[in-house]
């Protein structure tokens, strides 16, 4: 039996989207700073697109939460120095007292909003399986 050695070659959309997931996983591979989302200080109800950010080596993605009493009013994210997550302060912001609260994480992206989690696992897990299905 007369195997066609073309069956084993990849063709020009499998090399695409080979490439394509090789420049979407290897940034985080070759440095040690971690990539996070953006977003200033702002009220719940503004919305923000957030920003790709680089972070510096030492420090980690973070979420902040302000809140007035039991209400969650303000959020944040980005990037802060490991020894200052977890902190919890207050902040004046156009009159109002709020209390801030900080998380932080240590894994690319991983300061997300739910929706955009849920997205950036989407992409992976799909280029991935495009790239499985190629080789």
């Amino acid at each position: 039996m007369k195997v066609n050695s073309l069956m084993h070659r990849p063709n020009m959309s499998q090399l695409l989207h080979f490439a394509a997931l090789w420049f979407y996983l290897l940034p985080p591979l070759l440095c040690d700073n971690r990539f996070c989302y953006y977003s200033p200080i702002l009220e719940k109800e503004k919305t923000f697109k957030l920003i790709v950010t680089e972070c510096p080596p030492d420090e980690l993605c973070f979420k902040a939460e302000g809140r007035y009493g039991n209400h969650s009013a303000l959020s944040a994210r980005g990037c802060m120095a490991k020894k200052d997550c977890s902190q919890v302060h207050g902040i004046t912001l156009k009159g109002t007292v709020y209390t801030m609260s900080y998380s932080c994480c240590d894994s690319p992206y991983c300061n997300a909003g739910l929706g955009l989690a849920a997205n950036s696992l989407f992409i992976t897990v799909t280029l991935g399986t495009v790239a499985a299905m190629t080789w």
